[in-house]
């Protein structure tokens, strides 16, 4: 039986170094591409089998980001990872996610247990945890990213943007194109921090134009179109006089819509509605709904430039925000035009 070949074997036949053939392995930004393919090429060719965690062993790297998100359903969240993990696979790393169920015990949970693998980096969703996850994430001993918020005082880095500030700036349109009485459809305290965000946007807008407003609850994240739908139905049978409906996300919105569908409510010459997330089914929906768009792949490999740069440790150029703005954008459409 012939010995398996080495990677001195390969490093001679391609003329390099050991240790350039493994940089070419991992996808290190150092090799270049003409020489990483030559190296693949004859790798290929011999049979030879790169053992990632012997060289993890002498880095003293895992080779892994660890994320958590609060839902595996949400478009908007697995647009985020899809967005941070063609940046993170591009340099030769790989994601172990977390899923926290909106819960922040859960989190608390899941952090632990990520970091005692450890990662090369963590990134999280949203800047709100529990006083021993926040503990946790701040003595980590690597890079940690809280993504769809800006909190306060960031652990370390944060990427994402002000829930309440684009929930005002909806109410605001909504205010300019005549809306006078508005109902919020949106969940509870209960987990879901930026939907509380959002509801807290709303509020402030609607006091400081002096619109009436109604608050309807749809229970504990994470909201469907179902809540949506039977949310708009008890606020329609109570009577309330109302013009305007926004909606914590873009599904509760389309379940609200399809409500009025079924009750023979014209929208939008009767009620207008809108909704956050910038979710695909806005677009599709008749009429096609108003919403924000949080462009959450941007969230996402914002997230991954950030943390390669910091792992590499480059040191050119000027040093990393701790904050990085990911500005929404208000898609304004049929569901509020009028």
């Amino acid at each position: 039986m012939s010995k398996p070949p080495k990677m001195t074997d390969i490093a001679a036949a391609a003329g390099v170094s050991p240790m350039t053939v493994s940089r070419a392995f991992r996808r290190d930004a150092s090799v270049s591409a003409r020489t990483r393919e030559k190296i693949l090429k004859i790798a290929e060719e011999t049979g030879y089998v790169f053992d990632s965690t012997a060289s993890n062993l002498r880095s003293q790297r895992t080779g892994f980001v660890a994320v958590t998100i609060p839902s595996l359903n949400n478009a908007n969240f697995a647009d985020t990872v899809r967005g941070l993990n063609d940046v993170v696979q591009e340099a030769g790393l790989q994601i172990l996610l977390g899923y926290t169920n909106y819960d922040v015990l859960e989190e608390e949970r899941l952090i632990q247990q990520l970091l005692q693998r450890r990662p090369e980096a963590i990134v999280v969703t949203g800047g709100h945890h529990t006083d021993r996850a926040h503990r946790l994430l701040k003595s980590a001993g690597v890079p940690v990213i809280e993504t769809w918020d800006i909190p306060e005082k960031p652990i370390d880095f944060a990427v994402g943007f002000s829930n309440a500030d684009a929930m005002e700036r909806l109410v605001a349109h909504l205010h300019d194109t005549g809306a006078k009485r508005m109902v919020f459809i949106g969940g509870d305290d209960n987990g879901d921090t930026r939907g509380a965000d959002r509801r807290r946007g709303f509020v402030k807008a609607a006091e400081r134009l002096g619109l009436p407003y109604e608050l309807v609850s749809l229970g504990p994240a994470p909201v469907s179109m179902r809540e949506g739908a039977r949310a708009m139905a008890g606020a329609l049978d109570s009577g309330a006089a109302f013009d305007a409906a926004v909606c914590v996300s873009d599904l509760a919105a389309f379940g609200a819509l399809t409500e009025c569908q079924r009750r023979g409510v014209s929208v939008p010459e009767d009620l207008i509605i809108a909704g956050f997330g910038g979710f695909d089914i806005a677009e599709v929906a008749t009429p096609s709904l108003t919403t924000v768009d949080a462009h959450s792949h941007e969230i996402g490999r914002r997230s991954g430039e950030l943390l390669v740069s910091l792992l590499r440790g480059q040191t050119d150029g000027p040093s990393p925000q701790q904050i990085t703005l990911i500005e929404p954008t208000l898609r304004v459409s049929d569901s509020t035009s009028r």
